[in-house]
């Protein structure tokens, strides 16, 4: 289970802000969240422990496996997996019901950001999208078109 910390950070006394306390929510991995790579380092999901086998979970924080499985398919699975998925096109269902065509920008333990793409809008040069700030892991409310 993903546990969310709140951190605050003082500006007290920092030139050109207030004198406030600012608090972000954080998410914080399970310590038993084992990150696995690529051969060229670039992180592509996790692998916990879970009895005698091992679950996977995505860069979005979503679990890939049904039931545990052994290390080296847990491996196998992240690698195959990749991070092409990130490059497709999802939908963003919004607070009011409405669906929206989204990319997703980036993803982190600290959450996850997801640009609006009506007709492509998300990588056109100048560009000014909709920028959405999604929880980690992501809901249902992101999924792939």
């Amino acid at each position: 289970m993903i546990q969310h910390t709140l951190r605050r950070t003082s500006f007290h006394g920092v030139p050109g802000t207030t004198n406030a306390t600012v608090a972000t929510l954080g998410s914080v991995l399970p310590q038993d969240w084992i990150e696995h790579r690529r051969t060229d380092r670039e992180p592509i999901g996790w692998i916990c422990p879970d009895g005698d086998g091992f679950r996977v979970f995505d860069l979005l924080g979503r679990e890939r496996t049904s039931d545990p499985v052994d290390w080296l398919d847990a491996e196998e699975m992240l690698d195959e997996l990749g991070i092409g998925y990130l490059a497709d096109r999802w939908v963003l269902r919004l607070d009011d019901g409405r669906e929206r065509p989204v990319r997703v920008a980036e993803t982190s333990p600290r959450g996850i950001v997801v640009l609006a793409d009506e007709y492509g809008a998300a990588s056109a040069v100048g560009a000014n999208p909709d920028r959405y700030d999604l929880p980690f892991p992501a809901t249902d409310a992101l999924r792939p078109e």
